[in-house]
This record gives structure tokens, C-alpha cells and sequence, in this order.
């Protein structure tokens, strides 16, 4: 079994536990199920010591998930915040908790060139672009323009 990811809480304020169980699937974003992987590649994930995976919180409630993962020359963040959150400053403040998380630096990031919240949300976080590429998208089944963004 393993241990259950500990929250961020997105706004501030402190949870009233140290420990966090495991959230019921039927309380998740249905947005983290559209973006996730499989069972097998999550506890894979989850079973490595190296990533920092932590649920999102806002209010309280279960707004997505962030986490830092890759080997130390190679350290990437990356997150996922239900529709319902976007536009309120818990990306930007999940990022901001996680990144204090981990020491390492250079974080590296990327994001969609055509999802301007995802962009500010990194900058804000200190983040800066560092260059571009192009890829298949798997949740789009499409190539897309990528941004690539580094926080030294």
C-alpha cells in the first residue's frame, strides 16, 4: 500500500491534520480523470521515493493535484486543477507551496503555447520561458505548440 499523498492547501489556510487519507475517486474533478494515466503508471509513480506528489485543496475541498518528479538533473513540476477552480489563484497557489517542496534547481515545466493561464500561472511562480517545440498531445490527439519554461 502506499502512503497517501499529502494536500496543498491552494489558499492558505492550514488543515486541521498532519496526515491526509486517501480521497474517494467519486470526489475527483472529473477533469484529473481526463488528464491522467493508468492505474499502473500512477502507483509506479506513487512507489518512487524521488516525487513529491501532493493533492490540491481549496476550501477544503478537492480542486486537483500538483507534483515534482525526474531525476535530479531534470526535475519537472506539474499540475492539474478542476475547471470549477480555474481563475482564482490555486494553481498559482498550489505551485507556489509545491516549488517550496523542493530544493532543486533548476525546475523545468511545460505547458500548451495556446494555454495562456497555465503560462502566468509558472511565470508568477518565477518561472521563465526558455523555449519551444512541438509534440503529440495525447489528451488532444493532436500535435501542439509547447512552451518550455525553466525557474533557475
Amino acid at each position: 500500500m502506499h502512503p497517501p499523498a499529502r494536500p496543498l492547501d491552494a489558499r492558505g489556510s492550514s488543515s486541521r491534520s498532519s496526515r491526509h487519507s486517501t480521497v474517494p475517486t467519486a470526489r475527483l474533478p472529473a477533469t484529473i480523470y481526463a488528464l491522467t494515466a493508468p492505474i499502473e503508471m500512477i502507483s509506479k509513480v506513487r512507489s518512487d521515493p524521488s516525487v513529491i506528489l501532493r493533492t490540491v485543496l481549496a476550501d477544503g475541498a478537492v480542486a486537483g493535484h500538483a507534483a515534482v518528479f525526474g531525476p535530479p538533473s531534470e526535475r519537472e513540476v506539474t499540475y492539474v486543477i478542476g475547471r470549477a477552480h480555474w481563475g482564482q489563484g490555486i494553481a498559482t497557489g498550489a505551485l507556489a507551496e509545491l516549488i517550496k517542496l523542493e530544493p532543486t534547481r533548476p525546475l523545468h515545466a511545460d505547458a500548451a503555447a495556446d494555454n495562456a493561464g497555465s503560462i502566468r500561472v509558472l511565470e508568477k511562480c518565477g518561472f521563465v520561458v526558455t523555449g519551444k517545440s512541438r509534440c503529440f498531445a495525447r489528451a488532444r490527439e493532436q500535435d501542439i505548440d509547447l512552451v518550455h519554461l525553466t525557474l533557475g
